[in-house]
């Protein structure tokens, strides 16, 4: 694996223990600051992350996979990390420090709309990651160097359309409480 696949490793790590961090520091600790500081340090990450993968191949790198993976997390960790963040705050305040009330389990039309609500995330995400692969393909303008990053971005598309499919069909069947 090369370097930026190991620092996609490292940046998901990262993501996860900054939000432990700032979790516990904020319901374990009492230090509410404090915990938003380290929360706030995720999307420094991503721009490690960016700054990294684009030097890399400014440089004169051959794009890899890692490197178009890299612009698929950095889109996914903007688009989605506040309700990560969210998801795991509402989780640690109930199972961890037994303060806060459970998780919410969606179902019928709640759960169609929460999930299309999840897919207009997924655009977002697209438009981040996309963009940044074109800008990416646009500047280098050599076929040969930028093929692995057009190859994701075409699985993406069809990915995200797979996705809005799935988002749709909620609406059709909606899910319903188990028992």
């Amino acid at each position: 694996m090369n370097l930026i696949g190991w620092l996609i490793i490292a940046s998901e790590i990262g993501f996860w223990v900054f939000i432990v961090l700032g979790l516990v520091t904020r319901y374990v600790f009492k230090s509410k600051k404090l915990g938003l500081f380290f929360l706030a340090l995720t999307p420094l990450i991503d721009l490690i992350l960016l700054v990294t993968t684009s030097v890399d191949l400014f440089r004169g790198s051959t794009a890899t996979m890692a490197h178009a993976i890299a612009a698929v997390y950095i889109g996914v960790s903007v688009a989605f990390g506040k309700s990560m963040i969210e998801w795991a705050d509402v989780r640690f305040q109930y199972y961890i420090t037994r303060q806060g009330p459970p998780p919410k389990k969606r179902v019928g039309m709640d759960h169609a709309k929460h999930y299309f609500k999840s897919w207009g995330q997924h655009v977002l995400a697209y438009v981040i990651g996309a963009g940044f692969l074109a800008i990416v393909i646009f500047f280098i303008s050599d076929p040969s160097r930028t093929e692995a990053l057009e190859k994701v971005l075409k699985l993406w598309t069809v990915v995200l359309g797979i996705d809005f499919v799935i988002a749709i069909s909620h609406f059709v069947w909606p899910k319903k409480a188990k028992g």
